[in-house]
């Protein structure tokens, strides 16, 4: 099929604009399709979006878990007088160190005093009675023998020693008595220690018993935490406890549990429990604020950073690679929980598979991606 062109000027005058409207068409639509199969040839498959990865090699470790309690002594003792009467004089104040056998307070022992003169003096009177009856016996004894006495004077004489005896040896137990009694005036420290508590001062009558100081042993220290009732039952028993000081974390040791309490506490039901700690260093005090950490069993899941964790269809969800055709995919997991460093999931990742860590938010479904490494 041949086309002829006809020159404008030889149609009639009357068709002449019809002509050249249709043609003006025909060449805008040339025009198109010539710009529409250049497109065609320009278009080209997008480059593969570069994302960070990492292989999913391990389980999870087990959770840090922290509390704060308070150092405290293993050994915690309330010096009282071992009777009544008025304190003249308190040595030790709240905040001394104190050593073994020192004297922490003093009462007032003229009474004491009256009662142990009053028992030397009974002691040395039957003593006397005792040597006098001590001789009468020997006496009587030698005049039976050569019968110049009769056996009744004898038993006489002989009961008359018994009893001299007898009441010696009540003399020396009530002399012994008031020496203790006046020894009891001084109240001395049994052990090394600080005064961490004062319960009367000089001048003030108090009763046998009551507290005069609280004196906590500066040799074995306890870090005191209450811990719930939870971690009582689910943790590890016999964990190892990191310690350090609240405001200095250079400051730190290790510990023990060495106590556990057996009722809960009525209020906030959690257990007392004292770590023992194992060669304090000098800046952990008596008093001070502690922090103690326990790593707890680690549980069936698998740690990855925060930030390859997304979202899909209101549900969590992890981009995964297909190492074979480099897409990938949208994965829904379900997070078991929530650490500083990341996230552990607990269904829905296998060991060896490849998550994406950086990107995540620009990705869909089957998009080819190129994998710039760990990270």
């Amino acid at each position: 099929m041949s086309i002829k062109i006809v020159p404008a000027d030889a149609l009639p005058v009357r068709r002449s604009g019809r002509l050249r409207t249709v043609m003006v068409s025909a060449t805008l639509i040339l025009v198109a399709a010539s710009v529409a199969g250049c497109s065609k040839k320009v278009a080209r498959t997008p480059d593969p979006r570069p994302v960070r990865t990492i292989t999913v090699e391990s389980q999870a470790d087990g959770e840090t878990v922290s509390f704060t309690g308070q150092i405290r002594a293993q050994d915690q003792v309330n010096l009282a007088f071992r009777l009544d009467g008025r304190i003249i004089e308190r040595q030790a104040g709240l905040g001394d160190v104190i050593a073994a056998g020192q004297i922490v307070a003093k009462l007032d022992s003229q009474n004491e005093e009256n009662s142990l003169r009053s028992a030397r003096a009974n002691l040395a009177s039957a003593q006397a009675t005792l040597t006098q009856a001590r001789l009468a016996f020997g006496r009587q004894q030698e005049l039976l023998k050569g019968g110049w006495t009769s056996r009744a004077k004898f038993d006489d004489a002989q009961e008359g020693l018994r009893t001299a005896e007898a009441q010696v040896e009540s003399a020396e137990a009530q002399h012994h008595i008031a020496e203790d009694r006046l020894g009891y005036t001084v109240l001395r420290a049994d052990s090394a220690g600080a005064v961490t508590a004062t319960g009367a001062d000089a001048g003030e009558v108090v009763k046998a018993g009551q507290t005069i100081v609280q004196l906590a042993g500066m040799a074995k220290l306890d870090a005191v935490f209450d811990i719930p009732e939870q971690l009582i039952r689910t943790g590890p028993r016999d964990p190892a406890v990191v310690l350090a000081l609240g405001d200095a974390s250079q400051v730190q040791a290790t510990g023990y549990v060495r106590q556990v309490a057996l009722q809960a506490d009525s209020n906030t039901r959690t257990f007392q429990v004292k770590v023992g700690i194992n060669n304090p260093p000098d800046g952990m005090k008596l008093g001070s604020t502690v922090t103690g950490r326990i790593k707890l069993a680690a549980p069936a899941g698998i740690a990855v950073p925060a930030s390859a964790l997304t979202e899909g269809d209101n549900h969590p969800a992890i981009w995964v690679v297909d190492r074979q055709t480099e897409t990938v995919s949208l994965r829904p997991v379900d997070v078991l929980r929530y650490d500083a460093a990341g996230v552990v999931i607990s269904r829905g990742l296998e060991k060896g598979d490849v998550v994406v860590t950086a990107g995540v938010q620009m990705l869909r479904p089957g998009q080819k991606v190129r994998l710039l490494g760990d990270g």
